[in-house]
């Protein structure tokens, strides 16, 4: 029997996966210990290896292979855009990806006027104006504070991540459209979905019974 390997996005999305697996009886407690230095985890009975990467690097490992099944975020799977099957969607984690901006920004969106868009996410962004909008905009992708740009002027709008909308509003900004919600997905590798079938589908059953 091979090892079936799952990555996971590290941080809270890795925390909370960890405990739904705990509830199916799937444990691996190598993860536990907070000064390992390790990069992969055993669970040897169960035949399962797991490691922890960048939410951005989840999909690729798992489209070549190198995991059969990776976690992570939906914001990542649509910017990624890599071939694999989405499985599952584990509930948590929830938030909706948006336009935002000042108010007076609405009538820019109303009239696809050409404005200019910060975001970290530049393929969704592109997706949304260009195919769902017929908007042409100018993407300008940022890496830190999003929120910063339509403040000092470097764009009109913005897209991005919103949990609670405390910080937008904070800054004088609102939600002026929605995108898309977003939450925790579950994903497999195309090929170990065919070769691996039963024992992934039992892992997707027991995790929906869970749901």
């Amino acid at each position: 029997m091979r090892y079936i390997t799952i990555a996971l996005a590290k941080g809270r999305l890795a925390k909370t996966t960890l405990a739904m697996f705990e509830q199916i009886g799937i444990t691996c407690e190598e993860m536990k210990d907070k000064d390992s230095r390790k990069l992969i985890f055993v669970n040897e009975e169960l035949k399962l290896k797991f490691f922890l990467a960048k939410a951005p690097d989840v999909p690729t490992y798992v489209e070549y292979g190198a995991a059969d099944i990776g976690v992570v975020g939906k914001d990542t799977i649509l910017e990624e855009g890599r071939r694999l099957f989405e499985v599952l969607d584990l509930g948590f984690g929830k938030c909706k990806m948006c336009v935002a901006g000042p108010k007076s920004a609405n009538d820019l969106l109303q009239h696809h006027d050409l404005i200019r868009v910060a975001t970290k996410y530049p393929n969704i962004a592109k997706d949304y104006f260009y195919n769902k909008k017929h908007q042409t905009v100018e993407i300008i992708k940022l890496n830190g504070s999003i929120e910063l740009a339509p403040i000092v002027g470097l764009a009109e709008v913005i897209v991005d991540i919103v949990e609670t909308g405390s910080t937008l509003r904070e800054n004088g900004l609102d939600v002026l459209e929605e995108i898309c919600p977003l939450s925790a997905r579950m994903v497999v590798n195309q090929v170990s979905m065919k070769m691996e079938n039963e024992r992934i589908t039992k892992l997707i059953t027991d995790l929906r019974g869970l749901l």
